[in-house]
């Protein structure tokens, strides 16, 4: 199974692109919308409750009868709560319920969004669709077994308005580059290392090592980063990017 993964502004605009895939071939119970905040009143209203507690799962709503948020009949929703980002509220067009049905189905079980974006997707990438929902926009996920599908859904979501991963990547480094140099233990060095810098950030936020020390993640970071684990710059820049994360797990915490 691959994944293609687009990020939307708004939930009304990755529900658009989400009909696309559909209709463009893919199965329903393999595209998941996911968007930040819990199931709304109008949706609520919409559809039968049912309470149905999963591991990792907050309230699950049952079978949404047709029209709910224009997914049409056979849509299903449920509201997750995600650590270090909070209320997610993920719909997928299965026609079955008590879950997500089909691939989300054991990932939604597991409770966690990286379980969802790590069927083909990068390790180093789930973070900045995290942040994407953590910054109030809604991401797409369709899954396939078919390379030449996986092709076409890049290119639908990419025409439906996607914003790419690059983009959301740098806008996300942009608004930390400033106090992370002031941070740095020789900032008139910052910008000629910024980039070993920033690479070790980002390490420190992939699912397999997240609150772990460099020391705890050395194993995992010598296999994956084996150019530039040993670095200062680097080791200085997991360090901060854990810092990052344990303040974002406790604001969500706090809430």
């Amino acid at each position: 199974m691959k994944t293609v993964v687009g990020i939307f502004k708004t939930r009304q605009e990755a529900t658009k692109a989400a009909n696309l895939l559909k209709a463009a071939g893919f199965d329903g119970k393999h595209v998941i919308i996911l968007s930040p905040g819990t199931a709304d009143a109008n949706i609520e209203a919409a559809v039968p409750m049912e309470e149905a507690e999963q591991p990792g799962m907050g309230k699950a709503i049952g079978s949404v009868v047709g029209g709910a948020v224009g997914l049409g009949a056979g849509a299903l929703i449920a509201n997750l709560l995600l650590p270090g980002i909070g209320p997610v509220l993920a719909v997928t067009f299965a026609a079955a319920a008590g879950g997500l049905g089909g691939a989300a189905a054991g990932a939604a079980a597991g409770g966690a969004l990286e379980n969802i974006l790590s069927i083909g997707v990068p390790k180093d990438e789930i973070f900045f669709y995290e942040d994407a929902l953590r910054q109030g926009r809604s991401v797409v996920v369709g899954l396939s077994e078919h390379d030449d599908q996986i092709e076409a859904g890049r290119d639908i979501l990419t025409q439906a308005g996607a914003e790419t991963l690059d983009a959301a990547r740098e806008q996300w480094w942009i608004g930390l580059r400033d106090a992370e140099a002031v941070a740095y233990s020789k900032p008139e060095h910052f910008a000629r290392e910024e980039n070993t810098f920033r690479l070790g950030f980002a390490a420190a936020l992939e699912p397999p090592v997240r609150g772990r020390s460099f020391d705890q993640a050395v194993e995992y970071l010598s296999k994956n980063y084996p150019d530039a684990y040993r670095k200062e710059s680097f080791r200085q820049g997991f360090e901060r990017g854990r810092h990052y994360y344990e303040k974002l797990s406790q604001a969500e915490v706090g809430r």
